[in-house]
């Protein structure tokens, strides 16, 4: 199982970036799919989560109308649009799979979001 994160970087208070986690190793269109993150000094917290067919999608309080998670099961990959990024959502981005065949989470390597002006 390999996930492969892409897509952070610095950008200004309201600013947008779009996350793309491409997966590879398994079936992807049978795994419910999730984006996390960790802050400096903080444990790391679920951003968003999405069903395996993309019919479903869970979205934390604290992004919720600002994140949108989709995810294109013929490509295997599973994006986080975030808009109007504000300094708190400053963090590691780790794509997420919990694994029905392996029965474990697997994550990727993070992609560092930094939100500044």
């Amino acid at each position: 199982v390999q996930l492969v994160e892409s897509g952070g970087g610095l950008v200004q208070p309201g600013g947008s970036l779009r996350l793309s986690c491409v997966a590879s190793g398994f079936t992807f269109s049978s795994d419910v799919m999730s984006w996390y993150r960790q802050a400096p000094g903080e444990e790391r917290e679920l951003v968003a989560r999405i069903s395996s067919a993309g019919d479903s999608t869970n979205v934390a309080d604290a992004v919720k109308g600002r994140f949108t998670i989709s995810r294109d099961n013929a490509k295997n990959t599973v994006t986080l649009q975030m808009n109007g990024l504000k300094s708190d959502d400053t963090a590691v981005y780790y794509c997420n799979l919990r694994s029905s065949t392996y029965g474990r989470d697997f994550w990727g390597q993070g992609t560092q979001v930094t939100v500044s002006s």
